[in-house]
């Protein structure tokens, strides 16, 4: 798939980037239908955004259609670390096991002093 096709799918809700996956692999509702074992029905549910699909359906699209999942869901930057994290946890996934369990440690640390902070700062606005 060229860049500029995937770039265009990246701001796209869920039922569009589905039919557009769908007809780039040449495939009909019933042709990915069948390769995901969903009825025909409900594909043609999700391209009209009449309904969403539950996390297994999502799965068996996204193997029927040899995508991610995340593709499928997600908008470009809505997962991952941001830029300025990102070539940090890059360097980060190349340290051995025992360093990384403790990066780990201290980015969860530091999430929940961050949510107790949050809800500290909640708490104290409540009582006034």
């Amino acid at each position: 798939m060229a860049i500029s096709q995937l770039t265009g799918l990246l701001f796209m809700a869920f039922h569009e980037r589905l039919s557009i996956l769908r007809k780039q692999k040449g495939l009909t509702q019933q042709a990915l239908a069948d390769k995901a074992t969903i009825h025909v029905a409900q594909i043609r549910r999700y391209e009209a955004n009449d309904s969403q699909p539950t996390l297994d359906v999502i799965r068996k699209l996204a193997i029927a259609l040899t995508v991610s999942a995340d593709s499928l869901v997600f908008e470009e930057d809505e997962r991952g670390p941001d830029d300025d994290l990102r070539l940090q946890f890059e360097a980060v996934s190349h340290m051995d096991q025992n360093e990384k369990n403790v990066i780990k440690t201290i980015i969860e640390s530091m999430i929940i002093k961050h949510d107790a902070q949050r809800w500290m700062s909640k708490f104290k606005s409540d009582q006034i």
